[in-house]
This record gives C-alpha cells, structure tokens and sequence, in this order.
C-alpha cells in the first residue's frame, strides 16, 4: 500500500480509502448494501490489517447506522485513534425538520455534534460538505466550517459534488480571511467517467487539493459482472440502484478493452479499473466499497496490478472525453506555444 500527501498539509493517506455506503442498510440505502456490526467490524479490519489508514463515511448513510456501525467497528478492534484517518461529510437530509438539512450554520453545528455521537470519537479527521446548497451564503458556510475547526472537532475540511469556481471561490474567501481552506476534493470518477478531467482536475493540480475517487466502479458497473451480450440475474446493485449514471455502450467498450488486459495478468476487470483510476493525476486516495470479504480482498489487491504505459494508452484512448469548448480551442491555441507540443 502506498501512501500520498493530503493536499498542501503533512497528512499521508492510503492509496485506497475504505467507504462505508455499504453498512447497515436503512431506508435509501438498502439497495447499496446492509451490512451488520459483525460483519463491518470483519471488513473494517481486513483493510487495517492490509495497509489502509484512510476511512469515508457520511452522516447520512442509512440515516447515521453507517456512522454508528463504523464507530463500532473501530472499538471493536481496539485501534489506535492516532493511527486513522476518518472522514465524515454533512449537506444530506437528516430528518423531517425544515432546517435538518442544507450548509447553514445551524445544520453543520448540530450534524457535527451528532456525527461525533455516533462515531464514538473526539475529532472528524476531515469534513467534506457533500454537496452545494444554493440557498445558504458562501460566508455563513465558511464561517460555521472555520468554527468547527477552532473549536478542535473538526482538523481538516474538503468538498464533495461541487464545481471548480465554486472550491475556488470557497477557498478564496477562506484566504481572505484568515480561515481554514478545503484541502480535498472527493468527485464521482472513473474510467467509465472521466467529466472531472475537464475543470476539477486542472483546478486541482493547480491548488494543491487531493482527488478522492468516489464509485471508481461506476456503481459495480465496471466490476466486470456487466457484459453487453447478457443480463444479470438481478442480485447486482445496479440492478436495484441504477446510479451513478454513465453511458452504458461506451462503458461496454471499455469494459471490452479491461477484459482483455485483466485476462493477461488473470486477475478481474474490477482491478484494472482501480488500477486506472488510483494513478491518474491529482487522485490521492480511491474510495473502495464492499459487501463481501471477497470483494473487499479483490479491490485491495489492485494495488499490486501496475498497468504498462501501452495498456495506459490505450485505456486512456478508449474512455476518452468527447471535445468540449473551451477545450478544444485552448489546446488548438497552444500548438506550436512550446516545442513540446506538438
């Protein structure tokens, strides 16, 4: 396992970071996964015990079982507090009350409170806002994300599901004023998927903020259980939760082109697209889930899978973006710029 820096901070995370969407099961989240304690703890361990020091939840999965399962999970083992790195996120409807929702400083007060509660634990290593919230202003969230911090419960802040300008104006307000800026960026990203390339990712090399991969999977549709020619027997999460979306017949041939490079090293689809993913630039940590100890062993060795620069390539080539303007005219535009481009 190979470990990277946290942005511009001293953090060093693991290469894979073990998400929690998979535990507990409760309302919405049934269809993703409804792990039990015993079964999170098993899970939670074998990830420890293989190298992982990076973990991902969220207040709202399965309305806070996830949270609470989890917290469970890490005194069940007895791990060192000092030894993990834990992130939780808010943003998410957390009741039927009209302000349990949302970035005002009244909800992220009161979810970090309560996420501590059912974590069992003194500090969130990191907080992402898990979304944007149109009706709340900038200033009020910034401020209620820089007491958390001064207050100790809170070390480090990230964004989840947000747009370029929006981290960077975030972050610039932060600036301005002395406070805590977001060091991460976690984003739906995966071969299937590639969107971020075309703001996030530029914007993220250029400020020093990590990439956190989430369904890096697309959803289990890149688990190699999908093939064009066949249908599933319904037992399959996209079976039951067809998200995130992605263009299933460009997904088909890039499935196509993985099956033959993961039949050339005889280890499974789902490896080569963790594989692709964990090495693109600016990712620091790809969130991997799990329902089984099975799956869970397979995701964790794709650390093990290196991808020569011609498989790469043609990954690369395959998955590729469609052109979008700016895009096309900026790279146009610096032809013959430098010697290197051609």
């Amino acid at each position: 396992m190979k470990f990277k820096q946290l942005g511009k901070t001293g953090v060093l995370l693991s290469e894979l970071c073990f998400g929690t969407m998979t535990f507990g099961g409760k309302g919405y989240w049934k269809a993703i996964g409804q792990l039990p304690e015993d079964e999170v703890t098993r899970l939670v361990k074998m990830a420890i015990d293989h190298g992982v020091n990076f973990f991902d939840t969220a207040n709202a999965y399965s309305e806070g079982l996830a949270e609470t399962l989890f917290g469970k999970a890490l005194k069940n083992i007895g791990i060192n507090r000092q030894t993990v790195f834990i992130a939780t996120k808010v943003r998410l409807r957390m009741g039927e009350g009209a302000n349990q929702v949302g970035l005002s400083k009244l909800h992220i007060l009161d979810s970090v409170d309560d996420s501590l509660l059912r974590l069992g634990l003194s500090h969130i290593d990191m907080l992402y806002i898990h979304g944007v919230d149109p009706i709340t202003p900038l200033e009020e969230t910034m401020r209620a994300l820089e007491d958390v911090v001064r207050s100790g419960k809170v070390r480090y802040l990230g964004v989840s599901n947000h747009p370029a300008w929006m981290v960077m104006k975030a972050n610039s307000f932060a600036a301005n004023l002395g406070w805590t800026k977001f060091v991460a960026s976690q984003n739906f990203y995966s071969i299937a998927s590639r969107d971020i390339e075309r703001e996030i990712v530029p914007m993220a090399l250029s400020e020093g903020i990590s990439i956190m991969p989430w369904s890096p999977l697309a959803g289990g549709f890149l688990s190699g259980k999908f093939k064009r020619e066949t249908k599933t027997d319904g037992g399959n999460r996209r079976d039951n939760f067809d998200f995130p979306p992605i263009n299933k017949d460009k997904a088909y041939d890039i499935i196509d082109v993985m099956k033959k490079i993961s039949d050339r090293y005889s280890v499974s689809v789902a490896r080569v697209a963790l594989s692709w993913t964990k090495e693109k630039a600016g990712v620091t940590s790809v969130i991997i889930g799990a329902k089984s100890e099975e799956q869970l062993l397979d995701n964790l060795a794709c650390t093990q899978l290196q991808l020569t620069q011609d498989e790469i390539k043609e990954l690369d080539t395959i998955s590729a973006l469609t052109p979008e303007y700016p895009g096309w005219m900026v790279e146009r535009q610096l032809t013959g710029r430098f010697p290197e481009i051609k």
